[in-house]
């Protein structure tokens, strides 16, 4: 089976290729450093496996699964990831997950992930509470079966305005990224604020880094 690895930690990376490669059953074909490329080479490899970090510059985890998602939908998409939190759990399977490791166990259970992926099951390493993930699930589609995730309603234009706006950059800074002008920066933060609910800047970062969009540590930094 062919895997990809999309993690911005090289080192990570190339440990996970040497636990992959001790077993002839599975082959890294290509690896990326960012959600953006990962998409990339997700399109052009269309392989059976992505091993997939939440927390990356450009597109995050959940991001890259969600566009891949349609047009991959034989993929297979493993997070292994630092955030063993519920809420980044839920969000994960519910982007298209099927499976979900903290990086502290993937010495030991990465084979393991792959192999239980691999025939069609769910994952979810034993450091994971995998009752209160599955209630977790089982009660947000009962409760909102018929309504959209609000993050999933922002525009692609939206979404990047509220990523840089939590990473920390002023109006004029996203203006001059997007080659947009501050006013429409402003419009944009309107609009995303109002369908997210939220009413202040820091609820905006709290909101992005429990979706993975950030790094609420680096950001502090």
């Amino acid at each position: 089976m062919e895997l990809i690895i999309v993690d911005d930690h090289p080192l990570f990376r190339e440990g996970l290729k040497t636990i992959v490669n001790r077993d002839k059953r599975y082959t890294v074909v290509a690896e990326a450093g960012n959600g953006r490329d990962g998409i990339k080479l997700g399109k052009k490899h269309k392989p059976d496996i992505m091993l997939v970090d939440i927390s990356m510059p450009g597109k995050n985890g959940i991001q890259m699964m969600r566009e891949l998602k349609e047009a991959l939908p034989s993929t297979n998409f493993i997070i292994i990831s630092m955030h063993s939190e519920a809420d980044y759990i839920v969000e994960a399977f519910r982007a298209g997950a099927t499976g979900y490791m903290i990086k502290e166990s993937a010495a030991s259970n990465l084979i393991k992930g792959l192999d239980t992926v691999a025939k069609g099951e769910l994952f979810l390493d034993n450091a994971l509470s995998q009752e209160v993930v599955f209630k977790l699930l089982q009660a947000k589609g009962n409760t909102h079966e018929n309504e959209q995730d609000p993050y999933s309603t922002l525009t692609s234009r939206e979404q990047e305005v509220m990523r840089m706006l939590a990473e920390g950059l002023t109006t004029k800074e996203v203006a001059d990224k997007l080659y947009i002008s501050p006013k429409t920066v402003e419009n944009h933060r309107t609009n995303l604020m109002k369908k997210l609910g939220l009413q202040s800047t820091v609820e905006l970062i709290r909101y992005a880094a429990r979706l993975g969009l950030i790094d609420l540590e680096t950001w502090a930094m």
